[in-house]
């Protein structure tokens, strides 16, 4: 089901493309990109930034160099913030105060949705009609404040879910939150009111029309890339480990990531302390990093994971790390024997790309996107459930066959090269002007049937 929405949405995104490119109206200048809830300039790994951050800032650059300006709006979360910060040539990011600056919990932000978008009808004021061609919205929250500002200036609605209330309640982990209803309704209303809808798979294609009756003809595929500059196989393993201070023999397997329930840090911990069990002379070259900070519900206890840690007794190899810079990202990649990736949901699973890239093979989760972005049994391992004895069985693999992280993380760097930025903002442009075109031509029929009846 979700292989044909994906072809009827992309030969019908094709055919408005080639009219709109035959001229029937203009090319996308420029886009208001909206992201209320998390700043594409915070550090990924902390708080609620995380892969999207990432998604933002790179889509928009790769944007950029199509000619295609973009400004995002964002939520000023201190007040000695500037108003706008170029980060690239045609990439500015607005600055919007709605709300208290610090102390603001994502869940409240729908209290802050009009005085944001009063903050983004301000900056449109400033500009002659016709500013902005399109405006692209990432996540629900902003979806709402995508909806009326679309409809004010007369352009198209082009919105990113990243992830879904009705999935992500579908798999829980212990103990965590459901999403609340108003977050289901709000979805829905954004979903009805996009014109366009990009999904980040065929799967997330498939749960858009099954649990939000998204027309699939507006549902178009864009798979997220990855900075293929920097993540990269070079300068290896041995060098990174070096930078890093990590013992050069050791068996490393790596969670990078949020540290709360949906990412499922503790998955990894209990299969340490399972494989530690079985073997306890491994203890001896066994280095286990999490980098990442408390985010979403694991803000509520945050020391958490140290305390699982503690009870079962493997404090000696699991070492916490704070979250680092893409660059530094890069090398605990490299450095790592095989990233492991547990999560409830994923929408994409944007890190197992980073780290392939980077000549490193992951143990994933079979859920979401991850399917698509790890090819089980090639650039590493999908499992089935989260059952940290399965998770076990499949690091002891890497820990029986030292060579099989060589062959993996090969084929991992060559499979990643299909994921570049280029690609998936050259699909995100022709999205644009699908989009673009139909909504012009939906105004045109609007404007002569009106003129047909006075």
């Amino acid at each position: 089901m979700t292989q044909y929405i994906s072809r009827l949405g992309a030969r019908r995104a094709a055919a408005t493309h080639k009219r709109w490119t035959m001229g029937v109206g203009r090319r996308v200048r420029r886009v208001a990109m909206l992201s209320v809830h998390t700043s594409p300039l915070h550090q990924p790994g902390t708080g609620d930034a995380g892969g999207m951050n990432v998604y933002i800032v790179e889509l928009a650059r790769r944007l950029a160099e199509r000619d295609i300006e973009v400004e995002i709006f964002t939520r000023a979360t201190t007040g000695s913030l500037p108003c706008t910060v170029e980060i690239a040539p045609g990439v500015l990011v607005r600055h919007v105060d709605a709300g208290p600056y610090e102390g603001l919990a994502k869940e409240e932000l729908p209290g802050q949705l009009c005085a944001f978008t009063h903050g983004v009808m301000q900056a449109w004021a400033h500009h002659r009609p016709g500013h902005y061609d399109l405006v692209h919205s990432h996540y629900w929250l902003s979806g709402h404040v995508g909806w009326l500002a679309a409809e004010r200036w007369g352009v198209p609605l082009v919105h990113a879910m990243h992830t879904m209330a009705k999935v992500k309640n579908a798999s829980l982990a212990q103990g965590d939150c459901p999403e609340p209803a108003a977050r289901v309704i709000g979805e829905t209303q954004v979903v009805a009111a996009a014109d366009r809808l990009i999904a980040n798979t065929d799967e997330e294609a498939g749960d858009l029309v099954r649990h939000y009756d998204a027309p699939a003809d507006k549902v178009a595929v864009v798979h997220p890339g990855v900075n293929l500059d920097r993540f990269r196989p070079e300068p290896g393993r041995a060098a990174a480990r070096a930078r890093l201070g990590l013992p050069q023999d050791a068996v490393i397997p790596l969670f990078a990531g949020r540290i709360q329930p949906l990412k499922a840090p503790d998955v990894l911990v209990e299969a340490v302390a399972v494989l530690l069990e079985q073997e306890p002379a491994l203890r001896e070259r066994l280095v286990v990093p999490v980098v990442g900070g408390p985010s979403g519900t694991g803000l509520a206890r945050p020391e958490a994971l140290h305390k699982l840690a503690a009870r079962l007794g493997v404090c000696d190899v699991i070492r916490f790390h704070p979250p680092v810079d893409q660059d530094r990202l890069a090398d605990w990649y490299r450095a790592a024997t095989v990233l492991v990736m547990p999560s409830y949901s994923e929408s994409f699973g944007l890190v197992a790309i980073e780290a392939q890239a980077c000549g490193t093979p992951v143990i994933a989760a079979s859920v979401g996107g991850l399917p698509v972005a790890v090819r089980d049994g090639v650039t590493g391992f999908l499992v089935d459930g989260h059952d940290p004895r399965d998770y076990a069985a499949v690091l002891r693999r890497f820990v029986d066959h030292a060579e099989l992280g060589d062959r993996l993380g090969a084929a991992a760097a060559r499979h990643a090269r299909a994921f570049g930025w280029d690609t998936a903002a050259a699909d995100t442009a022709e999205v644009y002007g699908a989009a673009l075109s139909e909504h012009r031509e939906q105004r045109r029929h609007l404007r002569s049937g009106h003129g047909s009846h006075g």
